[in-house]
């Protein structure tokens, strides 16, 4: 089996393929593996580090949206697991560009290429934003989508687009939808790993406007798991929630990094509300626990304890990448 992963140097792409190659999807044991990733800021070399010098890997540095590669490499391709994105809410707000051409026209490069050259299954990976915000209970695949972001909005488009294909064209097209990811190798803007460093090294950090904004949390290895659940035992045209099962408001999740960290209160600074922040977000995974399986092995507090231990043993890592973010901020 050969398979294509894009943005697969990226912090979810680079778990998947970690444990890919280390036999942790028995399904997929053997897989010859292409990594596509334009490295981006979020995108990084270390992060496949770890099975950097395996045989079955070859990495591609590229873009989604140049064809012809994308063509070149989708010949011979038994599946594709689409991770690449722009992903941050922020940047979209301040420039929506990058996210529909990477987003949008990407995904829509992928797809054409996918389905000429006859791939057996195409994964697409997308997020709960997608349907927007929730009072109470939790949506369900066929909720309408009410993406409030650029970043959502470009997102949804390429869900639309995704399932268009396999409407269209017939290509087998699996999307899932997953709640927030913490884990090793966030890119440091997010705010588990951005809390983590900056409370590590003594920084304060922010929290939007009351902190009442709630969250699905997913460890990335709960949620690799289940989108490989999807490539093998998924059915084609489908979509399916991948969630966590805790939902904490971001005040209480700074909580529980204070701790972590050994700080209180006083190193944390309210800043103002961002623009159309959803309130309230929360998947209903009946389907996938259903259809294939799935339940989320990670234990919140656990993961959470082992994440910022990552951060903790890892500044080699993460210093770098926060020193480039705050040259490109200044």
């Amino acid at each position: 089996m050969r398979v294509l992963v894009t943005g697969g140097a990226g912090f979810i792409g680079s778990h998947f393929v970690r444990q890919l190659l280390t036999g942790a999807y028995p399904d997929l044991a053997g897989a010859r593996t292409v990594v596509l990733d334009k490295l981006t800021y979020a995108g990084n070399r270390a992060n496949l580090a770890p099975v950097a010098h395996d045989p079955r890997l070859e990495f591609v540095h590229g873009d989604i949206c140049d064809a012809p590669l994308v063509a070149r490499l989708t010949r011979g391709a038994d599946l594709v697991v689409h991770f690449a994105a722009e992903s941050h809410v922020d940047r979209s707000i301040e420039d929506a560009s990058a996210f529909v051409r990477t987003n949008v026209l990407g995904t829509q490069t992928l797809l054409h290429a996918a389905a000429a050259a006859g791939v057996d299954r195409f994964v697409h990976v997308s997020t709960d934003e997608v349907y927007g915000s929730i009072e109470e209970g939790s949506w369900p695949e066929d909720h309408p989508l009410r993406p409030n972001s650029p970043y959502s909005a470009s997102k949804a488009s390429s869900d639309l687009l995704a399932l268009a294909f396999h409407r269209t064209h017939g290509l087998d097209v699996r999307v899932t939808r997953c709640s927030n990811n913490y884990g090793p190798y966030q890119y440091p803007e997010k705010v588990i790993p951005l809390f983590t460093t900056n409370l590590i090294d003594g920084i304060p950090v922010p929290l939007y406007g009351d902190g009442g904004n709630s969250r699905d949390w997913l460890h990335v290895d709960d949620h690799c798991r289940g989108i490989a659940l999807v490539a093998v035992k998924g059915r084609a045209g489908e979509v399916y929630n991948i969630g966590g099962g805790t939902e904490l408001t971001n005040r209480e999740l700074t909580d529980r990094l204070l701790e972590l960290t050994g700080r209180d209160a006083g190193w944390v600074r309210p800043a103002a509300d961002r623009a159309a922040h959803d309130r309230r977000y929360s998947v209903d995974i009946g389907k996938i626990r259903a259809e294939l399986g799935y339940e989320p092995l990670v234990p919140f507090e656990e993961g959470l304890a082992e994440t910022v231990r990552w951060y903790r043993d890892n500044r080699a890592w993460w210093e770098p990448l926060k020193a480039v973010g705050a040259d490109a901020r200044r």
